[in-house]
């Protein structure tokens, strides 16, 4: 055979050998993540009341009691005195607590949980709001949740303080958060493009000021509430036009949790909604925004679980 005829066989060959493999060689394709279902659907809103009260007319912040059946803190904003309204769930006042020394520069949030040792019932108010990044601190007073008094003005002067900076530098936020499960506090700042999740291990100092550590960056902005569960396996944010809703699993850290991808339960935008809260049984959430500029009475909402 000459030698141009064995090349010729040669490459026939291996053009044949390379047919045949390619014909049985599987077809690489990239894998989709599995989706998890969302199984949890939540009601279009439902007006659960009107506020009877003139003087909540900047509500950033509310919180489940968990002394009083039925019923939530909430605060003013910035420029009110330092005191919380407790409301029922049909929005009808109930007392003011007043702070005795303290100061509102800007509450922008609350939460209500127990202690992880002695148990006891404490409200968080987050003196966090800083619209121009100007304080070099904030704080969060912490107090034993009053009992319902024949007064309904009532002054309490035994609380603590943890004064705090973040450890990136200034922030304003509107969103404190407490952890049931070990009594962390978490704040979520508000205005950049992807927000910072920053934490407050417990147990905290009242004496030093304590370093607020970024735990993870959020693809959101613009976030002015949030809440943790009672029993801390559900999680909300919401800014002005939009709610998120993370399931916790077991052993999972708020950070991890926050981490993975929400679901968006229904929410209808509210003049200045700043406030949202879980109900004590985690069967609903509730809202309420601060008056609007046309004088329009705040209204609670509830959202509830289908």
């Amino acid at each position: 055979m000459s030698y141009l005829l064995k090349c010729v066989v040669y490459l026939s060959l291996a053009v044949l050998e390379f047919s045949s493999c390619h014909s049985t060689m599987p077809e690489m394709t990239e894998e989709e993540p599995e989706e998890t279902p969302d199984t949890v659907i939540f009601s279009e809103r439902i007006a659960a009341g009107t506020l009877n009260n003139k003087s909540i007319d900047e509500a950033s912040g509310m919180a489940m009691s968990i002394q009083h059946d039925s019923a939530f803190w909430t605060h003013n904003d910035s420029g009110d005195e330092a005191r919380l309204f407790l409301i029922s769930t049909t929005a009808r006042y109930q007392l003011t607590c007043t702070l005795s020394g303290a100061t509102n520069r800007d509450w922008e949030d609350i939460a209500v949980a127990k202690d992880p040792v002695n148990a006891k019932s404490r409200i968080y108010i987050g003196d966090i709001g800083d619209n121009s990044a100007i304080y070099g601190y904030g704080y969060i007073y912490i107090l034993n949740e009053p009992a319902i008094t024949a007064d309904p003005d009532i002054t309490v002067s035994d609380y603590d303080k943890i004064t705090f900076r973040y450890e990136d530098g200034k922030r304003d936020a509107e969103s404190l958060m407490v952890d049931p499960v070990n009594g962390d506090i978490y704040i979520v700042s508000k205005r950049e493009a992807n927000v910072g999740l920053y934490q407050i291990k417990y147990p905290y100092s009242f004496t030093d000021t304590t370093i607020a550590k970024k735990v993870l960056t959020m693809p959101y902005t613009q976030i002015v509430g949030g809440d943790i569960s009672a029993d801390g396996s559900e999680i909300l944010l919401k800014n002005y036009d939009t709610i998120w809703y993370w399931p916790r699993k077991n052993g999972q850290s708020v950070a991890e949790a926050l981490n993975e991808k929400p679901t968006e339960p229904p929410y209808t935008q509210e003049p200045q909604g700043e406030a949202i809260c879980w109900s004590r049984d985690s069967k609903a959430f509730y809202t309420m925004s601060e008056a609007s500029l046309l004088n329009i009475t705040p209204v609670l909402y509830r959202y509830e679980k289908k």
